[in-house]
């Protein structure tokens, strides 16, 4: 597998070898379409001013010195003949007249026209470029004009400074490299951190963390990478708490029903103490059921991104709630009082509300005073449900209620064990408040008692 520096550096050679292509092709579109489509011009414009000298007739030997004459001053070559296959003895290269003036050639010079040629002449070595005109006279051909001109090569046109060029582009590929590497170099210094630091992030060392020094794309993938450290920190330090709780929340109840049914087999208690132990195992044995049922609802609720939400009338589902604990309020002789706004639809999951509200109220039920009353109110504030759950128990200190829907809180951890509670119960309910895009509020005082509002938003019209 090759290394990003790597892959970089063929990218760079990619780019260079392109750009030499196009270099190499585009100095030969310049001398193609440039030098030579002007050295071309320029004979065709000298050509047609010689032209012009000729006014008919025979061609005169007068009008052949004095064209030959341009010779002198001018660097193409001129010649004027009466018969274009006396150009053979004019010009310092062989001609082959029937390549130079065909047919067609010949028809064009009889319509005025000019004819240019392109060729490779050994005598000097490269390309030479002609041009002849014709000299006409009552659409019969007296004679012709040819010029010639040896193209210089490439090589040629910059031939002093083809030293300096390749100097030039040496030192500057060198000066270029030099700079690459230490880009490179120092692009490749973060990512190798990063990839130092994923690898001991997956040997399982979740202090790791990297430098960010920059704010491009790798100063932000630093960033991310150092949050997802964070949580993942945060998520290991939490399961082990959470794995140490259950052990501990697991552990008293085991050793209840382990030593009290070890007690009953052994014949070690008999009469009414062997109902009573029978009576400890049964509750302990549901609270280790309560306690396991409540560790998945709290692991499916977290698992869960989003749930189906459909219109729900919200009194119905709360009426409902109440119905399922009339019976432990019964027992504590506690009075449920509602205030129902029969008009509100919430978008929701009707099971999760339920579970939400049974939380809520079992929870009033248990830390209220007997023959108290607990009051249920529904209304709708600005597109939102608006839930309130309140009773006069025994309330919950000021220093806890931050924490009260954090796993296995427990503002009276004796209490609560006794009255078989887990501490799971508001994470729970804070868990699927969230999941119905909605918000929970406790407000508390110690002696007083406590209101729980949960706010879910109202169905859209």
């Amino acid at each position: 597998m090759k290394k990003l520096s790597t892959k970089i550096w063929l990218l760079i050679l990619l780019f260079l070898t392109v750009t030499v292509i196009f270099m190499v092709l585009f100095t030969d579109f310049l001398y193609e379409r440039l030098y030579v489509s002007d050295s071309e011009q320029s004979m065709i414009e000298v050509g047609e001013k010689l032209q012009s000298l000729y006014k008919g007739g025979k061609v005169t030997d007068e009008l052949v010195d004095k064209i030959e004459e341009y010779n002198l001053f001018s660097n193409f070559n001129v010649f004027a003949v009466r018969n274009p296959r006396e150009l053979s003895a004019c010009v310092p290269f062989e001609i082959d007249y029937d390549t130079l003036i065909g047919p067609d050639e010949r028809q064009q010079l009889l319509q005025g026209k000019s004819i240019t040629k392109i060729g490779y002449e050994q005598r000097f070595d490269r390309e030479v470029i002609s041009v002849i005109l014709p000299f006409t006279d009552q659409n019969r051909l007296e004679g012709i004009l040819y010029l010639y001109y040896p193209l210089a090569k490439i090589s040629e046109l910059a031939n002093t400074e083809v030293l300096v060029l390749i100097t030039s582009v040496v030192l500057f590929s060198m000066l270029i490299a030099f700079f690459v590497h230490k880009g490179l170099r120092r692009i490749m210094r973060p990512l190798n951190e990063l990839h130092q630091a994923v690898e001991k992030m997956s040997e399982g060392d979740y202090h790791t963390r990297v430098q960010v020094a920059s704010s491009d794309e790798i100063g932000k993938l630093s960033k991310a990478f150092n949050e997802m450290a964070d949580a993942i920190q945060r998520e290991d330090e939490e399961r082990k708490i959470f794995l140490a709780t259950v052990s501990h929340e697991l552990r008293t109840p085991i050793s209840y029903v382990k030593g009290y049914s070890e007690a009953i087999q052994n014949d070690f208690i008999e009469g009414a103490e062997r109902e009573e132990a029978i009576k400890l195992i049964n509750r302990e044995a549901n609270r280790m059921e309560r306690l396991t049922n409540e560790i998945l609802e709290l692991a499916r609720s977290k698992e869960q991104e989003a749930i189906n939400l459909y219109p729900i009338v919200l009194a119905e589902t709360i009426r409902e709630s109440i119905t399922l604990l009339e019976h432990l309020a019964q027992k504590k002789e506690i009075y449920i009082q509602t205030d129902l706004d029969e008009s509100i639809i919430v978008q929701g999951d009707e099971e999760k509300l339920k579970q939400i509200f049974i939380n809520v109220i079992e929870n009033a039920i248990c830390y209220s005073n007997e023959e108290s009353t607990i009051n249920v109110l529904t209304k709708s504030i600005k597109g939102n449900a608006i839930v309130e759950i309140a009773d006069k128990g025994i309330g919950i200190p000021k220093e806890d209620l931050p924490y009260v829907t954090q796993k296995f809180y427990r503002v009276n951890k004796a209490r609560s064990r006794a009255d078989g509670g887990s501490g799971l119960g508001l994470s729970i309910v804070d868990q699927l408040v969230k999941l119905h895009h909605g918000k929970l509020f406790i407000q508390s005082e110690e002696g007083k008692g406590t209101t729980v509002t949960i706010t879910v938003p109202l169905l859209e019209e």
